[in-house]
Formats: structure tokens, C-alpha cells, sequence
């Protein structure tokens, strides 16, 4: 398994929406603001602003704060301007990581994330030099208790996707990107909502990981990255098995 998989990102954070809500509040906040910015306030014809609209609702976002966050990103209320950026580094044992962070302070965000890799012996890497490991595709994480494999097959492929995995407790919809919205739209439709969805970095070549300090030096840093206000999303190439990747 991937020892720090999206899924079981997902399934963290979920347990920890209480401990966590001011950084998810403001992790989806800024996802609706430049959603609302880039393709208009109204999210019957934005299919983006809905998915960060109704990812609010779920994580119980107040409507006040889901409206303002909608107004600055249409300018009705004044509000800061976000750089969408990537990092690309190495953790310990040499596996590959992406941090997408979304900020109104470049600096801040770059010094954060540096001094994060230094602290848990990681080291940030040149741009490109860990990209070509993964493909950017939509992906849509789905519990499987949800739908079916042959509902979501036939849903999927129909709206465009490329493949549709069975993980065993979740399905993984993928698709290209420019196919994200016709498929957000399919699941919509049918009355299927995502754990998550995103434009995300699906990983083509896994670096294992052998011994247990190894991955716990790893989930450290994976985990201090995640606590970062900046950090919207994270992924890496790590191949952890399960016995491995417990936590002591």
C-alpha cells in the first residue's frame, strides 16, 4: 500500500475535522474563492464552485463563511489575493513528494514548507525533478459503500474517465483533467458524493520503503507538511507496507 494514500488522508482528516476545522475551513475557503474567481460566483453553471460548495456543506462550513468566501472570489467583498503553488522535494528514503500550498504570502509559504523538509531529513528539489513521477489526472475517492463497481463503471466511463479502481473499502475514479468536470457533474447527477475530489498527482513509479524507521521518519514529515496553514494537498510515491507504516 501506499503508506500516506489519499485515502487514508481523507479518512484522517475526517476523524480530526474537529481538532482540524480551522485549517479545513480555511483549506476549502480558499478552493471556493479562486473557484468563484476563475469561472464565476453561481454554481449551478460552475461546476468547480458546487464541488467546494457542497465539500463545505459536508464538513458542516457555516453559509456566512461558504458566501463571503464565494464574494471576494467575484470581488463583491475585498479580499486577498492567492498564489496556487507547488514544491517539489524527497523525504527520507529517497520518495517523492509534491506540496501544493495555496497562500497570500510567497515567501511565508516557501520558508514554511523549506524548513519543513530540513527539520524531518527531507530537502526541497529543483522544479520538475519529482513531477515526472506522476501524472495529473482528476481523481475522485469514493467509500464503497456508496455505489457499486458496475454503477460507478457505467457512470465513469460514459462521463469520460480512464479507469475505475476497487480498492476494496473505496473506489478511485480517475480521468483527465479536462474531463474533471464532466465527471464531478456524472456523480452529481447520480446522486454519488465523493469523499474527495480533486485534481491530484497519481504517482507512475513507487518507492518502496524496508524498514520501520524509514516510514516513520516519512509520516512524520508527511504529517508536519499536512499541518502547515499553506498546504492544500499532498502526495507522494511511497510504497509502505501496513505493519510498517503503524503508528508506535
Amino acid at each position: 500500500m501506499a503508506g500516506h494514500s489519499k485515502w487514508a488522508t481523507t479518512k484522517r482528516h475526517k476523524a480530526a475535522v474537529d481538532a482540524k476545522r480551522g485549517k479545513i475551513f480555511s483549506a476549502i475557503a480558499k478552493d471556493i474563492t479562486i473557484s468563484a474567481r476563475e469561472g464565476g460566483g453561481d454554481p449551478e453553471f460552475n461546476p468547480r464552485l458546487r464541488l467546494f460548495v457542497n465539500k463545505a456543506k459536508a464538513a458542516n462550513m457555516p453559509n456566512d463563511n461558504i458566501e463571503r468566501a464565494i464574494k471576494k472570489g467575484t470581488g463583491e467583498l475585498p479580499g486577498v489575493e492567492y498564489f496556487q503553488l507547488a514544491y517539489e522535494g524527497y523525504g527520507p528514503g529517497a520518495v517523492g513528494i509534491i506540496v501544493e500550498v495555496t497562500t497570500d504570502n510567497k515567501n511565508r509559504a516557501a520558508s514554511e514548507v523549506r524548513s519543513t523538509f530540513s527539520k524531518h531529513g527531507g530537502n526541497l528539489a529543483a522544479p520538475g525533478a519529482v513531477q515526472h513521477s506522476f501524472n495529473r489526472q482528476g481523481q475522485f475517492l469514493i467509500s464503497a459503500d456508496k455505489a457499486t463497481e458496475d454503477r460507478l463503471m457505467e457512470i465513469g466511463l460514459e462521463a469520460g474517465a480512464e479507469d475505475i479502481l476497487n480498492n476494496k473499502d473505496h473506489f478511485e475514479i480517475r480521468c483527465a483533467m479536462t474531463d474533471f468536470d464532466t465527471v464531478s457533474s456524472a456523480l452529481e447527477k447520480a446522486k454519488i458524493e465523493p469523499d474527495n475530489a480533486e485534481l491530484a498527482y497519481i504517482p507512475t513509479v513507487l518507492t518502496p520503503v524496508q524498514d520501520k524507521d524509514t516510514a516513520q521518519k516519512l509520516l512524520r514529515l508527511l504529517d508536519a507538511l499536512d499541518d502547515l496553514e499553506d498546504v492544500q494537498n499532498l502526495y507522494d510515491n511511497s510504497e509502505i507496507d501496513e505493519s510498517l507504516a503503524a503508528r508506535e
